[in-house]
């Protein structure tokens, strides 16, 4: 089984950035599609941001213009790198691979956005 770890989280001001990264167990994380979702206090889970595992990236438009996906596949490795952030990006941010079968979700790393 694929074990997720996020880190990079924490406490920024509006305007601030942060560069999350998700490290996966495993060989076949090069073969997978990666994503980034996030789970805001009382709302669903959200998808954010996308990359193939050619490397082609697609966003949701909350972010779309303010977050950079990218991937090492040497280290097994996804990264979120988000700038020009708002209060509403305050959430915990979790990677997981694209596939409807979803690895186990990791704990996930906290981003507060103060205003």
């Amino acid at each position: 089984q694929v074990q997720l770890v996020e880190s990079g989280g924490g406490l920024v001001q509006a305007g601030g950035s942060l560069r999350l990264s998700c490290a996966a167990s495993g060989s076949i994380f090069s073969i997978k599609g990666m994503g980034w979702y996030r789970q805001a206090p009382g709302k669903q889970h959200e998808w954010v941001a996308a990359i193939t595992s050619g490397g082609s990236t697609n966003y949701a438009d909350s972010v779309k213009g303010r977050f950079t996906i990218s991937r090492d596949n040497a280290k097994n490795t996804v990264y979120l790198q988000m700038n020009s952030l708002k209060p509403e990006d305050t959430a915990v941010y979790y990677c997981n691979t694209l596939s409807r079968d979803k690895w186990a979700w990791g704990r996930g790393t906290q981003v507060t956005v103060s205003s």
